[in-house]
């Protein structure tokens, strides 16, 4: 690896794996690190971090789901020579108030800040893809999908364009020094709308429920999540649900010079891999 290189963490993960591809394709030099890679990297070994901070001049940090690491990152990034953070946050951070919900991501952004490195902050809305990669895609295939969400919309992201603006924001970083950017899709739509689109698209009977926030933990507790993180992701809902982050932004285009993916692109280039066929 050249003095160039572009450090990766959660390379296997949804948006490091797209970061990854986009920065290889643009023939930056890349270290796409996770728990299995060649050199691995995990958030619980701080004894590790220097061999994938070896000439390394700027990273893509996917903090982990606990408060506390980054700042020891920070630091061992720094005193490796690293010379700019992007860090992968959530929408709305400064507003979260109390909520129990996103105190990982909250401190992950006080230890980047507080660093003596360069930063840049990226906050999206949902992803789109949480609907066929994650969270929301078992249901679906059981045709239907119950979440504490009412219709106060949200403007999903597609990660395709979390990962132009990352890559854009490490390819030229002088230009995002201490920039924080709300990035979510052109419109907001309830998960009744989602569903329904993903539904007449894919040709697949799917419905959606809402259900209470304590229905929704009890049925995540079920499932064989622990209740502490069962009653964090319903946390998430409730602050959706006060129309924190419904609006949309124009960060996106800031970044990019064009507007942010819709959730009907979205729909579109999943259907037709069969993703939601059953």
């Amino acid at each position: 690896m050249d003095d160039s290189t572009t450090l990766v963490l959660g390379a296997s993960g949804k948006s490091g794996r797209r970061v990854a591809a986009r920065l290889r394709l643009l023939g930056q030099p890349v270290r796409a690190v996770s728990r299995r890679s060649e050199v691995p990297f995990d958030w619980d070994d701080p004894n590790g971090w220097s061999a994938v901070l070896q000439g390394v001049t700027a990273v893509y940090v996917v903090p982990p789901a606990v408060p506390g690491p980054v700042h020891e990152f920070a630091a061992q990034a720094a005193a490796a020579g690293v010379r700019h953070l992007v860090l992968l946050s959530g929408r709305g951070a400064d507003d979260w108030g109390d909520s129990s919900f996103g105190r990982d991501m909250r401190d992950a952004e006080d230890a980047v800040r507080a660093s003596d490195l360069p930063w840049t902050i990226l906050r999206p809305n949902n992803f789109a893809q949480n609907f066929d990669e994650e969270l929301w895609h078992s249901p679906l295939l059981t045709g239907e999908l119950a979440l504490p969400a009412g219709d106060v919309g949200e403007p999903f992201i597609d990660l395709e364009d979390v990962a132009d603006v990352a890559a854009h924001v490490l390819c030229e970083p002088e230009r995002h020094i201490e920039c924080v950017y709300e990035l979510s899709g052109p419109r907001s739509i309830t998960f009744e709308e989602a569903v329904a689109l993903i539904s007449r698209a894919s040709g697949q009977s799917m419905s959606y429920r809402r259900v209470t926030p304590d229905e929704y933990v009890d049925a995540l507790v079920a499932q064989g999540v622990d209740r502490g993180g069962a009653e964090h992701v319903a946390e998430m809902f409730v602050l959706m649900g006060s129309g924190l982050i419904s609006e949309t932004t124009e960060d996106v285009a800031r970044v990019l010079g064009r507007s942010a993916r819709t959730f009907e692109d979205y729909v579109l280039r999943v259907a037709v891999t069969g993703a939601w066929a059953r």
